[in-house]
């Protein structure tokens, strides 16, 4: 049966020589992985550029109960994605940001609040103007609510560390494994204090950025068991240095 749906574009690979098979969130039935036959041949009708990370995409879509492989029958962009196409820096925050969902995500049902969060945010991505480097990391720390581990905007004067495998902030400082000092816990409180929309006000120095986006990955993998290495993030300390 056909159907239309919104979609977001989180991994892609070759599959012989002229197809992909292409990862997509989609808004009507979650996580699901589609066929595009013969899109990387001369005669196809459909860019592959279509399919880089965090594409945002109308599609019409055969769909199967208990399929694992879908075709896909029309597709095309829904939203101008120029500016994360353009900038070095916005391109490879989304490469980051799709591999993160791609290791996380493994729903293969409706799930529209998580869906309207992903889409309207990567449309945020693609719009913001300077200053943008802090959004992958207040991006992270939003996305946790729909993983079921939101951390705890429990930060005072008294509870003044964050305890990465507690999920919130403790009056004594630990290990320095699981525990973020005092002043890592004062950029980590921002985060949770700051929604996405309000990402201006958001000011790191340069050195905090790289430090906490490697706390964010530990907490991640604290509370996601199997969590995998994200490969894209050495390429974004990088850049955004």
């Amino acid at each position: 049966m056909l159907h239309k749906t919104r979609g977001i574009v989180l991994h892609s690979v070759k599959y012989s020589e002229s197809s992909l098979i292409v990862k997509v969130y989609t808004e009507t039935f979650g996580l699901q992985s589609y066929l595009l036959k013969g899109i990387r041949s001369q005669k196809s009708k459909t860019r592959p550029a279509l399919f880089q990370p965090l594409t945002l995409l109308d599609l019409v879509v055969y769909h199967k109960e208990k399929s694992s492989l879908h075709p896909v029958k029309e597709v095309r962009l829904a939203i101008p994605t120029h500016s994360t196409s353009s900038d070095i820096r916005k391109s490879s925050i989304a490469l980051f940001l799709a591999e993160m969902i791609y290791r996380t995500i493994r729903e293969e049902e409706t799930n529209i609040p998580l869906f309207e969060f992903l889409w309207n945010g990567f449309i945020l991505l693609n719009t913001t103007e300077e200053p943008f480097s802090n959004f992958h990391l207040l991006f992270a720390i939003k996305f946790c609510r729909f993983l079921g581990f939101q951390p705890q905007g429990n930060h005072s004067d008294h509870n003044r560390f964050f305890h990465l495998r507690e999920g919130y902030f403790h009056p004594l400082f630990a290990s320095p494994d699981e525990c973020l000092d005092e002043e890592q816990s004062t950029w980590f409180d921002q985060l949770i204090q700051t929604d996405l929309d309000q990402l201006p006000l958001l000011s790191f120095p340069t050195r905090a950025r790289a430090v906490m986006l490697d706390k964010i990955l530990l907490y991640y993998r604290f509370h996601l068991p199997g969590f995998k290495e994200i490969r894209s993030h050495e390429i974004l300390h990088a850049v955004l240095s």
